[in-house]
């Protein structure tokens, strides 16, 4: 299977660079896999598609303003994307962590930020940076105050740019955002409302959270020509034993398991990768999905349109099929619909 396969073109004005005014005002491609139909909606309508008894599982990690921007101590500006603590306490933590520029940055070198905060520098390690982050005041509340939110870099903002700042800061995170520690939003979870999710409670349908903490790996270029030579970076991810009875429940009574997003469905799948009598219910995952694999758990998914040649996209294609997801496609952007993180959205049934 060639990464060429998974490629297409994407006019550059359809990729969104803000979210829609309403996250549940963006629209809603629901692609039916048994006939191949395609039909258009708006997210807020999601319910004509859910049923009394759906289990909608949903990824409550939350997004850490993970991009940080310090000086060397000879003046040059360097960005920091922090993407993977490793140790902490109430003033210092341990990351490994992106540096763009690092030339001349060597163990021990210092980089400062502002309200006193500065990071060592200890070694490089498998293409990234570990550094020890220090503040006067607790780490995670210095974070909060000089970070800014990991967006992707197809979503262009000026410097200096506050108001769409605060503007990322509330809408690049789902409404029920909880556990600290992704660098990436779970996508797919931004178009809830609190309205939209009551709505869909009141049909019936059984609501439930995991956490993986989204990181480089789910982003991480696939760079082989045959895309089953790649592998992915292991991410952290949690199931409470209850969501585990919830999703076994469900399946036994042939109820439909709805994962909002890649996340979801990478952590479920993994769940019962060994096997639905010994559930890895806690850990890391590297599990790479992409057409041939069969699944376990989903029964139906809700995602983003995703960037061409991707890991994310290869597991839409394993979901929906390669020729009718190409269809989705081209026919998305024949209808201008609205691309990646901050754009639109498709159900698969």
């Amino acid at each position: 299977m060639q990464i060429e396969d998974f490629n297409y073109h994407l006019p550059s004005e359809l990729i969104a660079q803000l979210p829609c005014e309403k996250r549940d005002e963006s629209r809603l491609m629901i692609l039916h896999r048994k006939d191949g139909t395609i039909k258009h909606r708006k997210f807020f309508e999601l319910t004509d598609y859910l049923k009394h008894g759906d289990v909608v599982a949903l990824n409550n990690t939350k997004v850490i303003p993970a991009r940080l921007y310090g000086k060397k101590t000879t003046g040059g500006t360097v960005e920091i994307l922090l993407i993977q603590r490793l140790q902490t306490a109430d003033q210092n933590s341990l990351w490994r962590c992106l540096i763009n520029p690092s030339k001349g940055l060597k163990k021990g070198s210092e980089i400062l930020f502002d309200h006193g905060m500065y990071a060592m520098v200890i070694e490089k390690e498998s293409g990234a940076w570990l550094i020890n982050l220090h503040a006067d005041t607790d780490i995670d509340k210095a974070i909060e105050n000089i970070g800014t939110m990991p967006l992707p870099p197809y979503i262009k903002r000026a410097s200096g740019e506050n108001r769409i700042s605060e503007l990322d800061r509330e809408r690049y995170q789902t409404i029920f955002a909880k556990e600290k520690g992704a660098i990436a939003a779970p996508t797919a979870g931004l178009h809830f409302t609190p309205e939209l999710l009551k709505m869909i409670q009141n049909l019936g349908v059984e609501i439930l959270y995991i956490t993986l903490h989204t990181g480089i790996g789910t982003f991480k270029p696939v760079k082989e020509a045959d895309i089953t030579r790649h592998r992915m970076t292991p991410e952290y991810y949690d199931i409470h034993p209850s969501a585990f009875e919830a999703v076994r429940k469900a399946k036994q009574e042939r109820r439909r398991i709805i994962a909002v997003g890649s996340t979801v469905t990478r952590t479920l799948e993994t769940m019962v990768k060994q096997s639905w009598e010994n559930p890895q219910l806690t850990g890391s995952t590297d599990l790479f999905i992409y057409p041939g694999y069969k699944f376990h758990v989903v029964d139906a998914l809700i995602t983003n349109f995703h960037l061409p040649k991707t890991t994310l996209l290869m597991l839409v294609a394993a979901f929906a099929g390669m020729d009718f997801i190409k269809m989705a496609y081209a026919e998305a952007v024949q209808l201008r619909y609205r691309f990646f993180s901050y754009g639109d959205a498709m159900m698969i049934m």
